[in-house]
């Protein structure tokens, strides 16, 4: 019998799918409006996104937030990202903390910069500069422009050591956030989680328009995040003196002797990947002279490109391999 209630309910979100998708906003929400008053996490997420963008509708963004957060409360993912950053926006830090964790733990850029802004200042989570940095570095990596320069701001801040341990870290949180994806996926194609948007029909704009999903806060319309503080050391590390920039944390290279200067490029549970990564980054013009290292660290293997002359050298490539999302960190 639930069965077959189920079948209409589906197929009459599907077809404000095709109308949304044929540009007939209205007919769209025709079709999800008595859906989301009766429960429908789907439709609400629809509607909700109709709200948000003013069609078929007149644009009502405390509606849509309402909406958003039915759905997000019934497991619906894409509707709990985009709640949780329209809350952060108005100010509901607190509120919002647990749907950006859960976005962020999903490998959401925008949730990773707003965590790991959270983490550097200690504003709502802990202080954790390395979590900080990493989640920032990943945010960076997917394309978010903001996420630049608050690691020029960080790298002002944060000890040398700490943003190497980041480097693992980064890899650690990245295969988590796959993981994650991968086991959301499989649980909706196995129905434990009936909401989840991303096996069943959402609304999308059509070609050459706003585009649809998850994407309130996105760098074309995001307002500023919280400006990062000078803020004083982490707990872990208040009766040491307070940390200097990375170019003094490095020794001198006069005492380390010609090539002593290297790039860390990535840490890898499988060391295959990180002969993958050798082979594609060793081409480049930037890496010329160096050579491949392989460290272990735990279950971890660490890549180093090795070999520089002087910390000039190594800055210049790593700041080219930066410019191609390629993250890195100079050390000796």
């Amino acid at each position: 019998m639930l069965a077959a209630q189920a079948a209409p309910a589906l197929a009459d979100v599907k077809a404000g799918v095709d109308a949304w998708s044929a540009g007939n906003y209205a007919a769209a929400v025709q079709q999800w409006r008595p859906l989301a008053d009766k429960g429908d996490a789907d439709a609400q997420f629809n509607l909700a996104q109709a709200y948000k963008m003013g069609r078929g509708v007149a644009a009502d963004l405390s509606r849509a937030e309402d909406l958003y957060g039915k759905a997000a409360a019934q497991g619906h993912v894409q509707a709990s990202d985009t709640y949780g950053l329209m809350l952060f926006q108005r100010g509901e830090r607190q509120k919002a903390m647990p749907f950006i964790r859960a976005s962020a733990a999903r490998g959401d850029a925008r949730a990773e910069y707003i965590l790991g802004v959270a983490h550097f200042n200690g504003d709502i989570v802990e202080k954790d500069w390395t979590r900080a940095y990493a989640l920032v570095s990943m945010a960076q990596r997917a394309g978010l422009s903001q996420a630049t320069g608050a690691l020029t701001q960080m790298d002002a801040h944060i000890p040398l050591a700490d943003r190497q341990k980041s480097v693992a870290l980064a890899a650690q949180l990245s295969a988590q956030a796959e993981a994650t994806r991968t086991s959301e996926a499989t649980g909706t194609e196995l129905g434990s989680k009936p909401t989840d948007a991303a096996t069943r029909p959402i609304a999308a704009a059509p070609a050459g328009s706003a585009r649809a999903g998850a994407d309130y806060t996105l760098p074309s319309v995001a307002r500023p995040a919280p400006a990062l503080k000078a803020a004083a050391a982490p707990k872990s590390a208040a009766s040491k003196p307070a940390p200097r920039s990375a170019s003094a944390l490095a020794p001198a290279a006069a005492t380390n002797g010609a090539g002593a200067w290297r790039l860390q490029l990535g840490a890898f549970g499988v060391p295959g990947n990180a002969e993958k990564l050798w082979t594609a980054l060793s081409k480049r013009p930037e890496m010329a002279g160096s050579r491949r290292q392989l460290v272990p660290a735990g279950k971890l293997t660490k890549l180093y490109a090795a070999g520089f002359s002087s910390k000039a050298k190594a800055d210049k490539a790593c700041a080219a391999l930066k410019a191609s999302k390629q993250e890195c960190i100079v050390t000796s």
